[in-house]
Order: structure tokens, then C-alpha cells, then sequence
């Protein structure tokens, strides 16, 4: 094991460094004093793009340095729960900007704000209104002339020595892209439990789940015989509270279904000495075990005119459990 180097406090490169840390610190601190109510109306404009059933998504656009950062604010958004996806303004000039609708918003990254690459992009925009969000710090150039709201940068030196690279400015973006981020997400209320759902252990880790991870097993469910009457049915699904009777024969080989839409259409006087076999529905609907949870939520929630409470789970012609529309909305499968 190598020993450690004692520190070189006068060291070039840690002067550099610290060069560096500290001018970009300083532009960082520029950036939270300049913030205004553009900022509310940038996040206003956002928050509202996603309500309703014809939400639209946040585009976001750069060029260069401001590309790669604004990928970056898109994945940040996207996982924090506002839609947003990158598009590189070149790709846009050549057919993506197909790939944006009418109820989206454009976030477009540029220091300058006169990259020409970005014509193309501002010109759709405004030929069919789609709000422009811009970050630059050129209060002047093309793009915060034909922008709807400019979240501009604050004018601070790039930490580069030559005052060329792209820097402090960059970092501006970037943490202006996580301000927009975290201020959306307070105004969702997002919780832990509702993050978690963006993320690979989350909704994507929940949509690939199988019906077997979910599904009420055997013998954990409310079974009864095809020779009980109703009132041994109806004491079964009060105990097991589980939205149905499966009827069954003594093998347990699949006889039919008892839901509650089931005891409303024979509601009688005399329901509860009749037969199972009398109210049950005899070909209820069934999935593998193997299958997709969403693919069981599909399947419940599709019916026309009305939806499933449960599925039964069959594995080759067994009755193996049961897979209910509760269970599957609570593992976030929506």
C-alpha cells in the first residue's frame, strides 16, 4: 500500500481548482439572487402543461455545452414527474420536430442565445404557438426576443482563464434546470413513495412485475363448493372480504365466480337458499400466472361500459389464484 502524499498547499493544479470551485460558486450565488417571477411563471407554465387528459410534455432543447446539460435537466424533470424529453435542434431541422405537439412547452438552452442551430426550433414555435421558455444571458438576442418567458443567466466570468470555455455558465444552467425541478415537485407534493415510481425500483420495476407476484394465492382464497346455497357464500365473502366467491367442485377445479355485481342482479327474498351454481357466472375472465400485472389491469379496466374488480389466475387449466384491480392500483401499476 502506497503511502499517502503529504499535500502540496501551494500546488498549481489545487489553486486551479479551487479557481475554479470558487468562481463558479460565485455565479451560483449571482443566480439565486437573480431569480424572479419569470421563475414562477416558467414553473406556473410548466405545472399546468400536465394537468388534465390532454397533458403535453416539456421539450428541451440546446446546442453544444447546453445540450449536454439540457439532457440532463430533461432526465432530472422526467424523474421528479414532469414529462420532459431532449431533442437536439439539428435532428429537429430534420424531421423530430414532428416529435412535438401542440399542448408541449419548449425549454430552450443558450448562453448567447444566437446559436443559428436553434432558428429552426424558435421559427416552429411560434408558427404554432407553443410557449418558449428561454435560458440565456443575453437579454437582447434572437432567442429572448421571441421567447414567452427568459430565465436569464446572470452575467458572471467562465472559470476558464482564457474566459472561452463554457463553465460557470453551464453550471448556471444546470442548476437552474434543478431549481425548475424541485420547484415542480413542490408543487405536485410529491411524496417518497411517489418518486419512487419514476425510478427503475419503482414504476418501471412495478410494470414489469409478474401476476404471480401480486395474485392471492390458492390458498388464501375465498373458495366455496358448487354444492353450498348463497347464505355459505356470503358468510365466505365477509370473511375473506376479497370482492368474490370462486366456486369450486371438491378437486378445486374451477366451477364459476360469485362477485357482488353477481348478488345485485339475483338480489331476492329467497337468495340465500339458492345454489351457488344458481348465481355464479360461469366463464369469468382469467390470466396466467406468467403474464404481466399490467397486462391484468389492462384487461380489468377495459371492459366497455364497466370494469373488473378481479381476474382469476389459471396455469394451465388450474385454478392457481387471483389477481385483484385493488392490488394492482396500490402497486402503483396506473
Amino acid at each position: 500500500m502506497k503511502a499517502a502524499k503529504p499535500e502540496q498547499k501551494n500546488s498549481p493544479d489545487i489553486a486551479a481548482a479551487r479557481r475554479v470551485l470558487e468562481t463558479e460558486i460565485d455565479g451560483l450565488k449571482k443566480l439565486a439572487a437573480s431569480i424572479d417571477n419569470s421563475f414562477t411563471e416558467a414553473v406556473t407554465a410548466i405545472h399546468a402543461m400536465k394537468d388534465g387528459l390532454n397533458a403535453g410534455r416539456l421539450i428541451v432543447a440546446g446546442i453544444g455545452k447546453s445540450g449536454h446539460v439540457a439532457r440532463k435537466i430533461a432526465a432530472t424533470l422526467a424523474s421528479t414527474g414532469t414529462p420532459a424529453y431532449y431533442i437536439h435542434p439539428g435532428e429537429a431541422s430534420h424531421g423530430d420536430l414532428g416529435m412535438i405537439t401542440d399542448k408541449d412547452i419548449v425549454l430552450m438552452l443558450s448562453n448567447s442565445g444566437e446559436n443559428s442551430e436553434l432558428s429552426d426550433l424558435i421559427h416552429y414555435t411560434r408558427r404554432y404557438g407553443l410557449t418558449l421558455i428561454a435560458v440565456t444571458s443575453n437579454e437582447t438576442s434572437t432567442l429572448a426576443k421571441h421567447s414567452d418567458i427568459v430565465l436569464q443567466l446572470p452575467q458572471a466570468p467562465e472559470a476558464c482563464p482564457n474566459g472561452l470555455a463554457p463553465t460557470t455558465s453551464t453550471t448556471m444552467m444546470l442548476a437552474l434546470g434543478d431549481a425548475l425541478a424541485v420547484a415542480l415537485l413542490d408543487r405536485m407534493g410529491l411524496t417518497k413513495e411517489q418518486y419512487k415510481v419514476f425510478h427503475p425500483g419503482g414504476k418501471l420495476g412495478r410494470k414489469l412485475m409478474k401476476v404471480s407476484e401480486l395474485m392471492v394465492a390458492l390458498d388464501d382464497m375465498p373458495l366455496v363448493s358448487d354444492s353450498a346455497k348463497m347464505n355459505e357464500a356470503i358468510i365466505v365473502l365477509a370473511e375473506k372480504n376479497l370482492g368474490a366467491a370462486v366456486v369450486v367442485d371438491k378437486n378445486k377445479n374451477l366451477r364459476g365466480i360469485i362477485t357482488d355485481g353477481d348478488l345485485k342482479r339475483h338480489m331476492s327474498d329467497d337468495l340465500l337458499k339458492k345454489s351457488v351454481t344458481e348465481i355464479m357466472t360461469t366463464s369469468p375472465k382469467s390470466i396466467e400466472p406468467g403474464a404481466l400485472a399490467a397486462e391484468a389491469l389492462d384487461m380489468m379496466t377495459k371492459v366497455k361500459g364497466r370494469y373488473l374488480t378481479s381476474l382469476l389466475v389459471m396455469d394451465s387449466g388450474k385454478l392457481v389464484g387471483m389477481i385483484r384491480l385493488q392490488d394492482c392500483l396500490q402497486a402503483g401499476l396506473v
